[in-house]
């Protein structure tokens, strides 16, 4: 008896949409809620129609770009080691050379 058994190809692949890459999908989906919540916020406060639309149509193609941008850039997981790079001191001073004496004798 034979089976067939069909692999998943898919696992432990990133996931990408239309050339988003990982977390920048969620930043994308977060940014329009926003922009939807500014123009309904506009809308009631009562701002023309027209400046609600060119100014959120705006701020949504610069969000789009930006996004795609900093995807293209930095890859699935680059904007997180940019994040933890950015911690790293660039100049450790050392009063003595104590530690790195005792640290040699071991």
């Amino acid at each position: 008896m034979s089976q067939v058994y069909h692999i998943n190809k898919g696992v432990g692949r990133p996931i990408l949409f239309k050339g988003l890459k990982a977390q920048y999908i969620w930043w994308l989906g977060g940014g329009l809620v926003l922009l939807l919540l500014l123009f309904a916020l506009m809308y009631l406060a009562g701002v023309n129609t027209y400046v609600c639309l060119v100014l959120v149509s705006g701020l949504c193609s610069l969000l789009f770009f930006k996004v795609y941008k900093v995807s293209n850039k930095y890859g699935e997981h680059g904007m997180m080691k940019k994040a933890a790079y950015s911690g790293v001191p660039k100049v450790l001073k050392s009063r003595s050379r104590k530690l790195f004496i005792e640290w040699k004798r071991n």
